[in-house]
C-alpha cells in the first residue's frame, strides 16, 4: 500500500444524496427512520481524538469493519455532537470497542454537557499522543483516510495502524460485548446464544 494513501485525511466532501426526478418517492420521516433502526442492535464503541484544542470523546454505535486488507473501519458522527469539529479535523482517532464491563465509558461518551476527561485517573495518552481509556480491552488507533458528508452526519473511514487486542481469558470465558438496542444497553453473552 502506498503511504500517500494514508498520509493526510481528505477534507469533508460535500455529496448530496438527493433524487430530483419528478417521480421521486417520498422518503421516510426522521422519526420513522429512527424507529426502523431502534430495534436493530449495534455494538458500542467510544471514539476519542484530539486536534489541538483538547481531547474529545463520543459513544458510537455505527462502527463497522470494512476491509481486512487493508485494515479499514468506518463510523459516522452527527453534526450535533460536541466532538464533531475535533473529530472532523483530527488526523488520527482511537476507537475503543466496549464490553459490558465498560458500560461506564459508554455512558460517559453519551452524556452531553460534561467534561469527559475531567477524571484524569481513567484516561491517558498513547506514546503517539492520542487520548485513550486503558479500561477498554480492545482499541484501534487509526489514521483518517476519508470523510464523506451524508445528510446531517459525516462518515469517517479509518486505516487501522495499531491495536490493543484482548488477551485470552484464563477461564476461557470471553468478555460480553456491549450492545445498544431499543434505547437500552445490553450485555451480549452466552444466554443470548440461539445455536
Amino acid at each position: 500500500m502506498s503511504t500517500q494513501q494514508i498520509d493526510r485525511p481528505r477534507s469533508v466532501e460535500s455529496h448530496r444524496l438527493e433524487d430530483s426526478s419528478p417521480d421521486r418517492v417520498e422518503a421516510l420521516s426522521a422519526e420513522e427512520f429512527r424507529r426502523v433502526f431502534r430495534e436493530h442492535p449495534a455494538g458500542v464503541a467510544l471514539v476519542t481524538a484530539e486536534a489541538g484544542d483538547g481531547p474529545v470523546a463520543l459513544t458510537a454505535t455505527s462502527v463497522s469493519s470494512v476491509s481486512a486488507e487493508p485494515p479499514l473501519l468506518v463510523f459516522s458522527i452527527s453534526d450535533q455532537s460536541s466532538a464533531s469539529t475535533t473529530i472532523n479535523s483530527a488526523d488520527t482517532v482511537i476507537v475503543h470497542l466496549l464490553s459490558s464491563a465498560q458500560l461506564g465509558l459508554a455512558k460517559l461518551g453519551a452524556t452531553s454537557g460534561i467534561d469527559r476527561f475531567a477524571d484524569r485517573a481513567i484516561w491517558s495518552r498513547l506514546d503517539t499522543g492520542e487520548p485513550y481509556f486503558p479500561a477498554a480491552r480492545t482499541w484501534v488507533r487509526g489514521r483518517v483516510l476519508h470523510r464523506l458528508r451524508a445528510g446531517t452526519s459525516t462518515v469517517v473511514i479509518v486505516h487501522a495502524l495499531d491495536a490493543a487486542l484482548p488477551e485470552p481469558s484464563e477461564t476461557g470465558n470471553a468478555a460480553t460485548p456491549l450492545v445498544y438496542v431499543s434505547r437500552t444497553w445490553h450485555a451480549l453473552g452466552e444466554p443470548s446464544r440461539i445455536e
